[in-house]
């Protein structure tokens, strides 16, 4: 029960417990006690995120110090660049057009050298191609007469501008020039209609190419001096770092399915994570196309040469894209609610996980040769084991519609059999067959799919000249092969 009473300052409301004693409830907060607590808890809301943005900043940049590198590299390019403004007279050597530079720096500057260097040089010819036509349609246009000027003027931006958008729609031209072109239309654009005359106008456009050469120039410096970053290098570590994942896919799916562990003491976690490698695989597509791209645009560093065959870094992309097609729908096989018995298994566990085995040591194998970039003394008999595993995979197959009759057939076929023995095999549905036999069909598929492989690298190794093991130990054994006397003067050799 609940009663009221009076008091001087307002209402004081109190419960009557069962045994007669009351307690006081406290007063409803005023509003301005919710007005601070609502904005305290705005305040530590916000600091709240703040503190895990920063956290998150942090971790990027202990992950991938890289990207803080880069920053650094663009805060340095724009503070010397900069110079223009705070030093007189190289502000007066390019005048107001200082802001090019500075303009240049911020839209050219990117992670590696190859990406930097495709724009540098398409911001330079595009610049240099589009002044040049602009001052001659200027020329043409003011000599033409204030009547004509107007038209020769639109019609030469009407087509120029139209040919080089559509362009922009070729692939081979928007790969590499795409940038350029957009450039292109850009400056000659506004250097055409622009008023002034021939002769400032020369004077304008020598200013501003100035400016972005120098821009360009001190962008190319830095990006190839302090720290590279090489897209080249890139394109070539993600291809061999998929190359494992496909392997660590194969070998995890086909264990999985037999739950065969191979001794492996991975957490459940690491093994998800290990048998869903070959998503990389599919997802990379797009950045090998880009890293291939920038890769032809940079000079000879490390291992690869100026006319190194980056391009076929994608058909050997392409090529591990396709086994892990093959590979994804292995891992719907594995997670599929239509499995097949244990004892239909075991039929071809054995020779199932022997296949998965040399065909990841295979992908191994390719891995290695890339990451060594020499060719491989024992590929082609790691791939006749492989083909050797898949025939007899495919003989086991063959017994699977003997080894599953049902018994009153087989009574009918052979009656005579019938009194001497009794055979003790089982009549399974073929619904409870065919989980088992696309998977070996699948596996099958996959090692035709890894010969695919194993051909782009070797067609690598012979373009980019990849040293033999063989030459080396010829070279060894050359070298080890002299002639020195004993110590009785008799001639020996070693």
């Amino acid at each position: 029960m609940a009663q009221e009473k009076e008091v001087a300052s307002g209402r004081e409301w109190r419960i009557t417990m069962a045994d007669g004693s009351s307690e006081a409830l406290a007063p409803d907060a005023g509003f301005a006690k919710i007005a601070w607590l609502a904005l305290k808890g705005l305040i530590g809301g916000l600091a709240l995120k703040v503190w895990k943005f920063l956290k998150k900043a942090w971790d990027l940049g202990h992950n991938e110090p890289r990207k803080v590198i880069h920053c650094l590299k663009v805060g340095m390019a724009l503070t010397v660049v900069s110079l223009f403004y705070y030093m007189r007279p190289l502000y007066e050597g390019v005048g107001g057009n200082a802001m090019w530079a500075v303009m240049t720096v911020v839209v050219v500057f990117e992670n590696n050298v190859g990406a930097t260097l495709c724009k540098s040089i398409n911001r330079i010819c595009g610049t240099f191609l589009a002044g040049f036509l602009a001052i001659g349609v200027h020329w043409i246009a003011n000599r033409s007469g204030e009547e004509f000027e107007p038209f020769i003027t639109g019609i030469s931006v009407f087509l120029l501008a139209s040919a080089a958008t559509f362009s922009r729609f070729i692939p081979s031209v928007k790969i590499r020039f795409d940038y350029g072109i957009m450039i292109f239309i850009l400056t000659f654009s506004l250097v055409s209609v622009s008023g002034y005359r021939v002769d400032k106008l020369i004077d304008m456009a020598g200013q501003r190419l100035t400016t972005i050469i120098i821009g360009t120039s001190l962008c190319i410096i830095i990006t190839m001096v302090i720290c590279p970053i090489w897209a080249g290098e890139e394109l070539y570590m993600l291809i061999t770092r998929n190359m494992d994942k496909l392997a660590g896919s194969l070998d995890g799916c086909v264990a999985e399915y037999f739950n065969d562990s191979g001794g492996l003491a991975d957490s459940d976690k690491e093994s998800d994570k290990k048998v869903l490698g070959y998503k990389c695989v599919l997802s990379s597509k797009g950045t090998e196309e880009a890293m291939a791209n920038f890769a032809r645009w940079e000079p000879a560093h490390g291992r690869f040469n100026f006319r190194h065959p980056w391009k076929q870094y994608l058909k050997i992309g392409a090529s591990m894209r396709d086994c892990a097609y093959c590979i994804e729908a292995l891992n719907g096989c594995v997670n599929s609610e239509n499995e097949a018995p244990e004892f239909t298994k075991k039929h071809i566990s054995n020779i199932a996980i022997k296949v998965s085995s040399d065909s990841s040591m295979v992908i191994k194998e390719l891995a290695k040769i890339m990451k060594t970039m020499k060719k491989s003394s024992t590929i082609d008999f790691l791939v006749g084991e492989m083909n050797n595993a898949v025939l007899e995979l495919q003989e086991d197959l063959k017994s699977l519609p003997a080894l599953f009759i049902p018994q009153p057939l087989q009574e009918a076929e052979c009656p005579e059999n019938k009194s001497t023995e009794q055979d003790p095999k089982k009549a399974v549905p073929l619904m409870e067959i065919i989980p088992l036999v696309t998977l070996a069909s699948l596996l099958i598929e996959i090692v035709s799919r890894i010969e695919g492989m194993v051909s782009a690298v070797e067609e690598l190794a012979g373009l980019a000249e990849f040293k033999s093991v063989n030459d080396r130990k010829t070279n060894q054994n050359q070298t080890t092969n002299k002639v020195v006397p004993d110590h009785q003067g008799a001639l020996q050799r070693v």
